[in-house]
């Protein structure tokens, strides 16, 4: 059961549990400006309460946080101390969410932020940091940039401040940094000043879209084409009398409509009778639709616009252009089962759900080879009742009939639907009901139980994509929208969202990591191959208590409503799998088995133990109380705890054995007082183990043998070289090793012996052909 939440940090700050990220800081600063301390100096609880409002944030903010407190309250938090500290009023009323309330600018977080820019569309993103002063400096004029620009490119920003591994994963380390991105071209950084005109400028040389200069040579032909290409022409006249279009807004028009309708101009000064023909007496814009006459323009559909506004003009031209075909029951299935689909399902005539901006995905989604289209539920219910579509919505089908799709469960906005499309017919995640339900399929599913107004749930829906297809033909993916099939998913005792489980036959295994690909992959991988031993008492005592006297054991006790346990497991189980073949790894669940951890001492959870090699003088068992709990810390504490395999060497010892010796040997040159140095040292046994047999290993300590590192030309620590024996002395430099990486130094040494080996065979053939 989930435990009983305390406060619910959703009223505290006047949001809905399916409040975006937008929406949750928009209702913070407003509460922020009313409830600070430096507005509210006579309220002694103000400081508490704004701790209150401070910490709801924190936690609602961040994804991973507010999965936690979604399934398991304040007590799943117990290790996170967010909302501790808090900043001046002043920063909350002008530095605090710069483009918040700005809608032509697109804020985007970690969970959207590829989606958008890979979407086909052009994007301009602003990388700020609510502390950098350029950056408010920037932001008036990333306004106007905006709104001028609005249609043609899209304009993003990213606080940095929230988005610190985003921001950090995309190299940016100054602010503000602009960026250009385009699918099918690297980001482009922007050096230049930072006026409006020079931002244009810049981001105009990436609108691929051009202007055609129409005379009478090409004119008829462009026309008459037209109807064949299905692609009209929106056509400015330039005459003496009246106002033409600029170059500058014929060429945004080229990029808001691009694959849509094509720009040209005509100079009617030059081209007079042809101008005079089409009855162009003073400088107009036409709209041209495909299979228009030009000897009758009102009969072949031929819109004339007075507007000079490029936005104006762009809303006019997409309203004439053709909607969607509507798709008949009746060749639904049969379309379905041999094209990648996207359908919008829509109630009636009357449903607006689809906006003019959407006629453009016939064009975005062209490379992908998927057809749009409408189909109508009330036309026929059944269909849709089959397919659990109760609203208006979309969907992707995959080319396989209506057995093979997904619904659309993100944001009605075009960047979007077109990430989600493409992603779509690309993975292999579908959308579940109670006639596909795997609860008795033989083959493994991993299931995702979600509701769509929780954004940690479409957050991961990606991440499931991702992650599906590298898993295809071994274990298939879908989804159950909770909201919808409410009784299966009590049928499993689902309590929050997003909730992933994997279901293989009679075994159910829930998924507790990270809302990223590569953990769900690693996850999946300890299913197939379990690195950790999940132990019960008697376990406990057969394989850990009575272990041999050579054997090491690492074990949790933990609890699965622990929040630190739930972030820990992930990691433990990685650190098992680097650990695999010199230390076992197990854990206990101490709320299965509360009275056994009670005997055991347990007082807090996770508790890492490490039971060592048997002697007559080993502790029992020693502890973990390292301050960070990831793999490599939680690795490199275990190893010291290994025999050492390594060779401390002298400087006698070093001329003797390496030098004049006829092994091969690796030497660490280190000194101890390094960090570096201890933190490569349990990496270096890991090192010795692994080439154990073949090359020997040894380290030299350069504080006490300062002679020995000279005369080897160490210059830094720690310092890795190879002494290969070639049946002859060895120099003292050696081989130097650019790695601080057990397996890649291991896979290094023995791409270098068997070189060795094979140059060795092929001297000993020279001399037998000799001979």
């Amino acid at each position: 059961m989930t435990p009983a939440i305390l406060r619910d940090y959703y009223s505290l700050l006047g949001v809905s549990k399916e409040a975006s990220s937008r929406e949750i800081r928009q209702a913070f600063k407003k509460l922020a400006l009313k409830l600070h301390p430096d507005k509210n100096q006579n309220d002694p609880n103000a400081h508490e309460n704004f701790l209150k409002i401070n910490r709801a944030y924190e936690v609602l903010k961040d994804e991973d946080l507010r999965k936690k407190y979604d399934k398991y309250g304040e007590k799943g938090l117990e290790d996170q101390q967010q909302g501790g500290r808090y900043e001046s009023w002043h920063f909350y009323r002008y530095d605090f969410g710069i483009y918040d309330d700005d809608p032509e600018i697109i804020t985007l977080d970690r969970g959207e932020f590829d989606a958008a820019v890979n979407s086909g569309e052009l994007w301009f993103v602003n990388f700020y940091s609510p502390r950098c002063s350029h950056c408010h400096d920037l932001a008036p004029t990333w306004r106007e940039f905006a709104k001028e620009l609005d249609g043609v490119i899209r304009i993003g920003a990213v606080n940095c401040g929230d988005n610190r591994m985003l921001c950090r994963i995309k190299g940016i380390n100054s602010y503000p940094s602009l960026y250009v991105f385009k699918t099918g071209m690297q980001p482009v950084k922007y050096f230049g000043d930072r006026s409006k005109e020079s931002l244009k400028n810049f981001a105009m040389q990436y609108v691929t879209s051009t202007v055609t200069e129409l005379w009478a040579g090409n004119f008829v032909n462009a026309i008459e084409t037209s109807f064949a290409s299905g692609v009209g022409w929106l056509i400015t006249f330039c005459a003496e009398r009246g106002d033409c279009l600029s170059y500058q807004t014929r060429l945004k028009l080229a990029g808001m409509l691009e694959g849509l309708v094509n720009v040209g101009w005509m100079d009617c000064g030059t081209q007079g009778e042809l101008c005079d023909n089409l009855d162009v007496s003073s400088s107009t814009t036409a709209y041209f639709p495909p299979g228009a006459t030009i000897n009758n323009k009102e009969k072949g559909g031929v819109l004339f616009l007075n507007s000079l506004d490029a936005r104006e003009i762009y809303q006019e031209v997409m309203q004439h252009l053709p909607d969607f075909e509507i798709i008949s029951a009746a060749s639904l299935e049969d379309r379905l089962a041999h094209h990648r689909w996207l359908i919008f399902f829509q109630f009636g005539e009357g449903d607006k759900s689809n906006v003019q901006e959407f006629k453009k995905l016939k064009f975005l989604l062209k490379d992908e080879h998927i057809q749009v289209g409408k189909f109508d539920c009330l036309s026929s219910p059944t269909i849709c009742n089959k397919l659990y579509v109760y609203q208006p919505c979309l969907a992707v089908f995959k080319g396989k009939g209506t057995g093979d799709y997904e619904i659309h469960h993100g944001k009605k906005i075009l960047y979007d639907i077109v990430a989600f499309a493409k992603e779509s017919v690309n993975s292999h995640v579908i959308t579940l009901g109670p006639q596909n339900f795997p609860d008795k399929d033989k083959e493994p599913w991993l299931v995702d139980f979600f509701a769509p107004w929780c954004p940690p749930c479409r957050a991961l829906l990606p991440e499931l994509r991702k992650a599906s297809k590298h898993l295809y033909g071994q274990l298939k993916f879908g989804t159950l929208d909770c909201t919808v099939h409410e009784g299966l998913c009590n049928m499993h005792n689902i309590r929050a969202y997003p909730t992933t489980v994997v279901f293989n036959q009679s075994d159910v295994h829930e998924y507790e990591g990270h809302h990223s690909a590569e953990q769900i992959l690693e996850f999946i991988e300890d299913l197939r191959n379990p690195s950790v031993v999940s132990l019960t008492p008697e376990t406990f005592a057969e394989l850990v208590q009575r272990r041999k006297r050579e054997e090491i054991w690492m074990v949790d006790f933990y609890a699965p409503w622990c929040g630190p346990c739930q972030a820990l497991m992930p990691e433990w189980k990685k650190m098992a799998r680097m650990l695999n073949g010199l230390i076992s790894v197990g854990s206990v669940d101490c709320q299965k088995y509360y009275s056994f951890c009670h005997q055991e001492n347990v007082r807090g959870y996770p508790e890492i133990r490490l039971f060592p090699q048997k002697s007559n003088t080993a502790h029992q068992y020693y502890s973990y109380n390292g301050w960070h709990r990831d793999a490599y810390s939680l690795r490199g504490w275990a190893l010291g705890y290994l025999p050492q395999v390594s060779v401390d060497l002298t400087p006698q010892s070093f001329t003797e054995k390496v030098l004049n010796g006829k092994d091969h040997w690796v030497i660490d040159f280190y000194a101890p007082w390094c960090g570096p140095c201890q933190n490569f040292a349990p990496e270096f046994e890991m090192l010795a183990r692994a080439v154990k047999g073949k090359v020997k290993a040894g380290k030299v300590d350069c504080q006490a043998y300062g002679q020995t590192c000279q005369t080897a030309d160490i210059r830094a620590y720690p310092t890795v070289k190879f002494y290969p024996y070639q049946g002859a002395k060895k120099s003292a430099l050696g081989e130097y090793i650019d790695s601080r990486d057990a397996k890649g130094i291991a896979d290094l040494l023995n791409e270098k012996l068997e070189a060795m080996e094979n140059k060795g065979k092929r001297k000993k053939s020279r001399n037998k052909d000799e001979l």
